[in-house]
């Protein structure tokens, strides 16, 4: 089986499309470690599949994964809250401050395997609990690294 066209991880038994299916489910549990996580794994997730980035280009993934990296689960909920404040219908009209900081530091993709991909946070395709987290912060980490040298 062929490596994923976007992420470069081996599709041995899942899609990657198929293995966010099943992170999502356990994001939308809201249980612990995974749905504390769903912002920074759907970031993830995103960087690494560009074809799905949303219409800001991944400048929102982007500004969390770069928040969650440098001050933690706390930072990054600070900033997703920011970014709820900014979408309410009192402040349409205005962009973003939190999107229009957030540029990515290079336009394209990234062309090469990312170090750490959802295949590997999946483990056995579970997602088990054990490590997720580390295992969810060494991804955020291969992804801003990849993004940033922009190879």
């Amino acid at each position: 089986m062929e490596p994923c066209a976007e992420c470069g991880a081996p599709m041995d038994q899942r899609s990657c499309d198929e293995l966010f299916d099943a992170l999502l489910a356990l994001d939308h549990s809201r249980q612990a470690p995974w749905g504390p996580l769903h912002g920074v794994s759907v970031s993830c997730f995103l960087l690494q599949h560009p074809s799905r980035l949303p219409d800001d280009d991944g400048a929102m993934a982007w500004a969390l994964l770069r928040a969650y990296l440098e001050g933690g689960l706390d930072e990054a909920n600070q900033l997703v809250g920011q970014a709820r404040r900014g979408n309410s219908h009192r402040v349409k009209g205005r962009p973003s401050r939190v999107v229009r900081d957030a540029a990515l530091p290079h336009r394209d993709a990234p062309r090469s395997r990312f170090s750490v991909t959802i295949e590997d946070v999946a483990v056995d395709g579970t997602f088990p609990s054990t490590e997720f987290a580390e295992r969810v912060k060494a991804w955020a980490a291969a992804t801003v690294d990849a993004w940033s040298r922009g190879t």
